[in-house]
């Protein structure tokens, strides 16, 4: 084949496996089968291993991911990537109705689903992709553009003739998928997502292309941003869209009135179970464009649009059994064993019942018909019970007088602030293997030791080995013993040991709170390290000396006192310093920029997680906290900020985004 022949083929093919990949994922409708699919597939892979100069950057070939990168370039947008203003009730919606009605009564609105996901642009020259980015703090985003090449119901080319097409869009993961990847995850002993949002925004950001591929992102457009196409109204522009090859937001409705803006929004509702994405809301819009730059736009939302907030999503389920978590502390924790329910995109089996208080003021019984629910759309918990549904069958729950782990005698524990005023039930045996597991993967955290890898799983196969026993024994590990285990490869091994060597170098603060000293957390461990200076100190420290330090009270320091009064704890910390872990703090201070302020982080930052910028704001002597006050000096604000947002404002608290913190302290991150 001459060159212009090659090139002329792979164009083909190209188009031929861009319309079938569109007729399977987005229209659910294939004309060929997954064999003769997969042949063209082969023959394009083949042309571009011989021919690499003509292979096309929006080859279909680069949905299975590309070379990893070493970070994502910052994207400026051309066009705001706004947010929205919430209203949590049918007043709220009359009233923007209303307010909306005074510049034109004949107004029309649409009524869109809020797809739970994360906004990114995507810009298009001569109808191809050449970039697509995050949507950061709205103005500012990153460039993940191989990433959502991966999005087999994304379009890399579109038909049209305009030169430019920039449109906004909302990538998510589907209900099905996430399960599957929480599955796979759990099975690797890592960490689990909490929800399809979450997962979607990790999958997006990932450094590894192929990595986002394997996961399966979807996207639907819901914009049109800018280009050189002119459109009277919002729901005309998206159907040219859907022309030209994108998959738009389904179950838009455009309507006249207040009614049916409510009832559209009842309608979207009402599928909420049944949908296989995640929605957090509805959202609605003025149509006409042009009413919409009449309207115009508050500070940081558009007064010609607001997004329906639904309230958390509640469902009965057969409540079969009342089971007990142990806790790396020991306390007892009643778990409820449900008949599965769906409930914001996950399915739901469980959840927590907090303390033997908590169930007799609910008067849950096992074999109850309850109300579960989603606390903020993340942890499952029993609201109320349905007592109509009683038959006489049901059994009132008792706290065992054992260790379901261990056997030995429980306690109740009435002077213990980790069960919320109530009396906790505790295991008094030490050495009781769920607590053992339990201090493990707790040393072992994101906030404590941070040794990537090593789950709940890996450390139930290295402690049923009898390779772990204390936390001192991961530092004895070699990557020999690793390899033969089940799911452990050489790679693997030597992966984890390293991550284990490195932990070394994590610093007193997070080695105190790795101990699991009862009721000293990531502050109240950062403030003893900085205190006291090495954990030698601690050995020696009173409760009256700890009293006077900021965040420790009474409770935690008689905690403290008692937990290094322990020879158990002596013979630890000298395992740990043999070998090489570090026992000493050394203050991560990089001036005084931010004395004297205290800030409240809220929202997903553009670059930095919130830890990290709250670690950020403490180098340069700010203090963080997690409440807005009329003491607070400044709240950070990113994408999707919530509550603490509209209480600064309420307040009249100074709002600022990322870049203005960088600035405050000199742009150095």
């Amino acid at each position: 084949m001459t060159e212009a022949e090659v090139r002329a083929r792979m164009g083909e093919l190209a188009k031929l496996l861009e319309y079938h990949s569109r007729r399977y994922y987005v229209l659910d409708d294939p004309e060929i089968s997954d064999y003769d699919y997969d042949m063209l597939f082969r023959e394009l892979v083949t042309l571009e291993g011989e021919f690499p100069s003509l292979a096309d950057p929006n080859s279909p070939t680069r949905r299975v991911g590309g070379e990893a990168v070493e970070g994502f370039e910052k994207v400026t947008h051309n066009v705001p990537l706004g947010s929205l203003s919430d209203v949590f009730d049918f007043d709220e919606v009359r009233a923007f109705v209303e307010r909306t009605k005074a510049f034109d009564a004949d107004c029309t609105y649409t009524v869109e689903c809020k797809i739970d996901g994360l906004s990114c642009s995507l810009v298009y020259e001569n109808g191809r992709l050449v970039r697509g980015a995050t949507r950061g703090d709205g103005r500012v985003g990153e460039n993940v553009t191989e990433n959502l090449r991966t999005i087999r119901s994304l379009p890399l080319t579109i038909d049209t003739d305009e030169p430019y097409v920039e449109v906004r869009g909302e990538v998510y993961m589907s209900r099905a998928r996430f399960e599957a990847l929480n599955a796979r995850r759990e099975e690797a002993g890592e960490s689990l997502f909490a929800n399809p949002r979450n997962a979607a925004a990790g999958t997006l950001r990932q450094l590894d292309s192929k990595i986002t591929a394997s996961r399966g992102l979807d996207i639907f457009v819901f914009n049109y941003q800018t280009g050189s196409k002119a459109f009277e109204n919002h729901d005309e522009s998206l159907r040219w869209l859907e022309s030209v090859g994108f998959t738009i937001l389904p179950y838009l409705k455009t309507v006249s009135t207040a009614d049916e803006v409510i009832a559209q929004i009842e309608a979207i509702g009402g599928m909420r179970d049944s949908l296989p994405f995640g929605i957090d809301g509805a959202v609605v819009k003025v149509n006409s464009l042009a009413l919409r730059r009449t309207i115009g736009e508050n500070t940081s939302t558009p007064k010609w649009a607001v997004a329906y907030k639904y309230p958390p999503e509640e469902k009965p389920t057969k409540l079969t059994d009342i089971v007990i978590q142990v806790g790396r502390t020991g306390v007892l924790t009643p778990n409820a064993v449900l008949d599965p329910v769906g409930l914001a995109g996950t399915t739901v089996s469980r959840a927590t019942l907090h303390n033997l208080d908590f169930i007799r003021e609910r008067d849950i019984k096992i074999g109850d018909t309850v109300i579960v629910r989603k606390a903020g759309d993340i942890i499952p918990e029993v609201v109320s019970v349905v007592k109509e549904k009683r038959n006489g069958s049901e059994r009132q729950f008792d706290m065992p007088e054992t260790c379901p782990s261990c056997g030995e005698p429980v306690v109740a524990d009435a002077d213990d602030e980790e069960s919320s005023g109530s009396a906790a039930y505790r295991c008094t045996n030490a050495a009781c293997p769920a607590q053992l597991l339990r201090n493990l993967e707790h040393f072992a955290s994101k906030d404590a030791m941070n040794i990537d890898g090593l789950g709940p799983s890996m450390l139930a196969t290295l402690n049923k080995e009898g390779l772990v026993h204390t936390f001192a024994d991961l530092y004895r590990l070699a990557a020999d013993q690793l390899v033969p285990l089940e799911r452990m490869g050489e790679k693997s091994a030597q992966n984890l040991i390293a991550a284990i060597e490195a932990s070394k170098q994590a610093g007193l603060a997070r080695l105190i709170y790795a101990l699991g000293i009862r009721q000293v957390g990531v502050k109240a461990a950062q403030v003893l390290a900085a205190r006291f200076g090495d954990i030698e100190a601690l050995f020696t420290a009173d409760a009256d000396t700890l009293c006077e330090i900021d965040d420790v009270g009474d409770i935690t320091a008689r905690y403290v006192v008692n937990y290094f009064a322990h020879p158990q704890t002596r013979a630890l910390i000298d395992e740990l310093k043999a070998a090489g872990v570090v026992t000493t703090y050394e203050a991560d201070v990089a001036g005084d920029k931010l004395a004297g302020l205290t800030f409240v982080l809220t929202g997903t930052l553009p670059t930095m997680k919130r830890d990290e910028a709250g670690a950020l704001i403490q180098r340069y002597g700010g203090k963080v906290s997690g409440s807005v006050s009329k003491k607070t000096s400044y709240v950070v604000v990113g994408e999707d900020a919530g509550s603490k947002l509209t209480k600064a404002q309420s307040l009249g608290v100074p709002v600022i985004d990322e870049a203005a913190l960088l600035a405050m302290i000199g742009g150095e991150a």
